[in-house]
């Protein structure tokens, strides 16, 4: 048998009985059961609130499971207002609940305000024109109302009153477009803007498909704060803070903000934060292309993961040709021709490796194995490799595989927290059999960083690095499907400036380099400090020296499995190749630049890389060096061209 008292009775203390008995008759209107509103709901309903109405006209779906009280398994497909007055009902089974299943709208606002004494705002973060009728309307039959808005993983508070300024006074939306409108909103509830400078990835707010993420964390703390000054206001207990004056607390940045804001989005300071978010929106617009959700048969889901193998410069030097629905041909090039970074197509032959251990790891998914065999009367430069997919049951799907779309390159800085005993120890395991990994850390991160920036010289003062780099940055862009986006080279904005002025034409560089130091600035920022800010530097090798093409494409699949299990483990990572590459041509006598100093350069420093990994270190044997660490994920990334653009034609 339900007893009011008896359920409520642990609110005592903290609420007196008398107002304990205000709330049981109070009304409460929410509009919006998603994100925030269902939490409002539930906690409201266990303050001892006797009445409510709700409105909300969504159902309840999978992507809602991260941060909507209502969203389960259960109630998949059901009615939003339907499941939260049920599992409100299950509180308190005497609560006075009225549902307006359709949502609110400007025909039915007059009902669902209706001898209401508060309204708390849970509408959709873009469903701003109602949201304005909704607020407006509460101004004029004089209901209070607040708004608790989840922004990262803290909440930020505003009050309207009718002692305070009014929802339109201060956002100030008439007359702005919806996009305008949003920019409004967002600084307005949030002025001190707290949540910015942890915001992992920026793409994940797409303004013009009114999509952002949220977290279940930021979802409670807002009914923790629509709770405590519902209870404020109805029971007239304590100042509460009115616009323009609100509240922000961020969990996350242990932090708690009280902002006032004079003439709301008209003060000079929202004015200057509003200017500045407009270019920053403009700035962060371009979204990588998504992926194809259409594929039909097993071979194309697994090419579809196959197609995101690292490759030098983001080259792909492979194509695909459909067969039935297990089988496909995979056509292949290297790049010796034209790139100095790919001595006799090796580096192309390590990427090749890399492709055909992504297709195992994507074809377990499936339960299946990828078996591949390279058409042995095909030219080195110009490989060949048939595949088939077969069943193998109680296959595992790999741990690797969630890895392999999110898998990136960094090229700023890591901080030089060591790697842990264990975290090394499951990197040298995932290389595999025959294959080991060198770790220079600590003191040694210096002579590394001092190698690198040496042999950046070489990168940056010969024709034939010019013109790979020449071709293959893509200027002023975030995200490349088929070349080194701008933004992830890893230098400072007058850094790139420079270098796109220069990289127009091989008679700028020589005249940067021979009058104004050219090389030192690329040369700082991007080997030299980051070669002393990561982790570790790392170099795996084979226990046989790499001479056929089977060598190398089994050294890119120990590469391929190291560098996923580095991001398994929330590591950050940049290849550092040019290294082996130039100390292998001075090895092999190999003329490969005009620049005779260069040259010369190659041979000393493959000498000072052989005394770094010790003598008994053969030079034929590694495979592939580069850095790890901890650090920040990177906001541009090489992505990948689509699997319909890689088909043979």
């Amino acid at each position: 048998m339900f007893d009011y008292d008896a359920a409520f009775s642990r609110n005592l203390g903290w609420v007196t009985q008398a107002e304990q008995a205000i709330l049981r008759n109070k009304r409460i209107a929410i509009a919006g059961l998603g994100g925030v509103g269902g939490s409002h709901l539930l906690t409201l309903t266990r303050l001892g609130i006797g009445s409510f109405r709700i409105a909300d006209f969504d159902h309840f779906e999978i992507q809602n499971f991260n941060r909507q009280a209502g969203a389960s398994v259960t109630h998949l497909g059901q009615a939003k207002a339907d499941v939260m007055a049920t599992m409100a009902r299950d509180i308190n089974p005497e609560l006075d609940i009225v549902t307006f299943p359709a949502g609110v709208d400007a025909d039915n606002l007059d009902d669902f305000l209706d001898g209401v004494d508060l309204y708390v705002d849970s509408l959709d973060f873009f469903a701003l024109d109602i949201r304005n009728r909704v607020f407006g309307a509460c101004a004029d039959k004089g209901i209070p109302a607040v708004t608790a808005a989840p922004l990262g993983m803290g909440a930020a508070l505003l009050v309207f009153t009718a002692q305070s300024m009014s929802y339109e006074e201060y956002f100030r939306m008439a007359g702005h477009d919806a996009d305008e409108q949003a920019l409004r909103f967002m600084l307005g509830l949030a002025p001190a803007r707290l949540q910015m400078n942890y915001l992992a990835d920026d793409t994940r707010v797409d303004f013009n498909a009114k999509k952002g993420p949220s977290t279940p964390m930021a979802c409670e703390l807002c009914a923790g704060f629509a709770g405590t000054y519902a209870l404020k206001i109805l029971l007239n207990r304590g100042p509460v803070p009115v616009a323009p004056r609100g509240i922000h607390f961020d969990a996350y940045r242990n932090k708690l903000s009280t902002t006032w804001r004079p003439g709301g989005n008209n003060n000079p300071l929202q004015r200057l934060g509003l200017a500045v978010a407009r270019r920053l929106v403009m700035a962060n617009s371009e979204v990588p292309p998504a992926d194809d959700d259409s594929l039909a048969t097993p071979i194309e889901r697994v090419l579809d993961y196959a197609r995101w193998a690292p490759s030098g410069d983001n080259e792909q030097p492979w194509q695909f040709e459909l067969g039935d629905e297990r089988c496909a041909v995979i056509h292949t090039h290297d790049t010796r021709d034209w790139c100095v970074y790919d001595l006799d197509g090796s580096s192309s032959q390590i990427a090749i490796g890399a492709l055909l251990e992504t297709l195992d790891i994507a074809a377990s998914a499936a339960g299946m194995a990828a078996r591949v065999e390279r058409r042995p009367d095909t030219p080195e430069d110009k490989l060949v490799f048939d595949v088939s997919l077969e069943e193998q049951p109680g296959i595992a799907a790999s741990p690797l595989l969630p890895f392999v779309r999110t898998r990136v390159t960094q090229r700023k800085p890591f901080t030089t927290t060591p790697l842990t005993l264990s975290q090394k120890a499951m990197l040298e395991s995932s290389v595999g059999d025959g294959y080991s990994v060198i770790w220079l850390e600590g003191s040694q991160r210096r002579s590394v960083a001092r190698l690198l920036f040496d042999n950046a010289h070489i990168r940056l003062s010969t024709p034939e690095a010019w013109e790979v780099h020449r071709q293959n940055i893509e200027w002023g862009v975030r995200f490349s499907a088929d070349r080194l986006p701008e933004h992830a080279l890893g230098a400072d904005l007058l850094t790139r400036r420079i270098m796109r002025w220069a990289l127009a034409s091989w008679g700028r560089v020589k005249f940067l380099n021979r009058f104004f130091a050219g090389t030192w600035l690329p040369r700082l920022q991007m080997d030299l400090l980051t070669g002393l800010k990561c982790g570790a530097h790392f170099v795996i090798v084979a226990e046989q020296p790499l001479v056929s093409v089977d060598d190398y494409i089994a050294g890119g699949r120990a590469l391929q499995r190291f560098w996923l299990e580095a991001t398994r483990q929330n590591l950050q990572f940049q290849p550092e190749m040019t290294p082996l590459i130039f100390s292998r041509y001075a090895a092999q006598g190999s003329q490969f630049t005009a620049v005779e100093s260069e040259q010369r350069r190659a041979a000393e420093l493959g000498e000072r890389l052989d005394t770094l990994l010790g003598s008994d270190q053969d030079a034929s044997r590694r495979v592939f060096m580069g850095r790890v660490g901890f650090g920040e994920a990177p906001r541009s990334r090489s992505v990948r061209k689509a699997l319909s653009a890689l088909l043979k034609k």
